[in-house]
């Protein structure tokens, strides 16, 4: 896929949200709504359609995370999640945050890949955080879905992050 086919922006106020492609990274309709509405979230558009999205949040000081990150099935596997990530990296630095977050299943084999090969360092693992916030158990690549595992980016700016007003952070209406 090339970088010039695809557009990313963020979503308008009021504009509807891509349920759809939010759905593929997080099953819980209940779990999206917990933080979509304090997030600012961008979508890539190829020929008017959508075909990926992310969720970034603030969720403390210089430290905004990606919540959702999820490219259509049709688009999988040509380098649009890598895309997304570098938008969101360069969206988090010209905020002035110091760190990235980006949170994954410990059975998302392919997502650990990918934001470890992109430079995110795993810091953290929330046990049984999809056990006790998910109603039904979740497998993926065979594997139970269990564990959060949390990663970080080092941003290297130095700056702390600007909170609500922000240009890109501010909360969608």
């Amino acid at each position: 896929m090339q970088k010039t086919d695809v557009t990313i922006r963020a979503i308008a106020p009021g504009e509807e949200l891509p349920m759809e492609l939010l759905l593929l990274a997080d099953p819980s309709p209940e779990m999206i709504a917990s933080y979509i509405y304090q997030a600012r979230v961008y979508v890539a558009e190829k020929d008017e359609r959508l075909i990926g999205v992310y969720a970034l949040t603030l969720t403390e000081p210089g430290r905004p995370e990606i919540r959702n990150l999820a490219v259509a099935e049709d688009f999988q596997g040509q380098g649009l999640g890598k895309l997304l990530l570098r938008h969101a990296i360069e969206r988090a630095r010209e905020n002035g945050a110091e760190r990235l977050l980006i949170g994954t299943g410990n059975s998302s084999v392919g997502q650990l890949y990918l934001y470890q090969k992109m430079g995110f360092e795993i810091t953290a693992i929330r046990k049984n955080y999809f056990v006790q916030h998910y109603p039904a158990p979740l497998t993926e690549n065979g594997i139970p879905c269990r564990h959060m595992l949390m990663l970080e980016m080092e941003l290297g700016t130095g700056a702390a992050f600007r909170t609500a007003g922000g240009p890109d952070i501010s909360p969608i209406t």
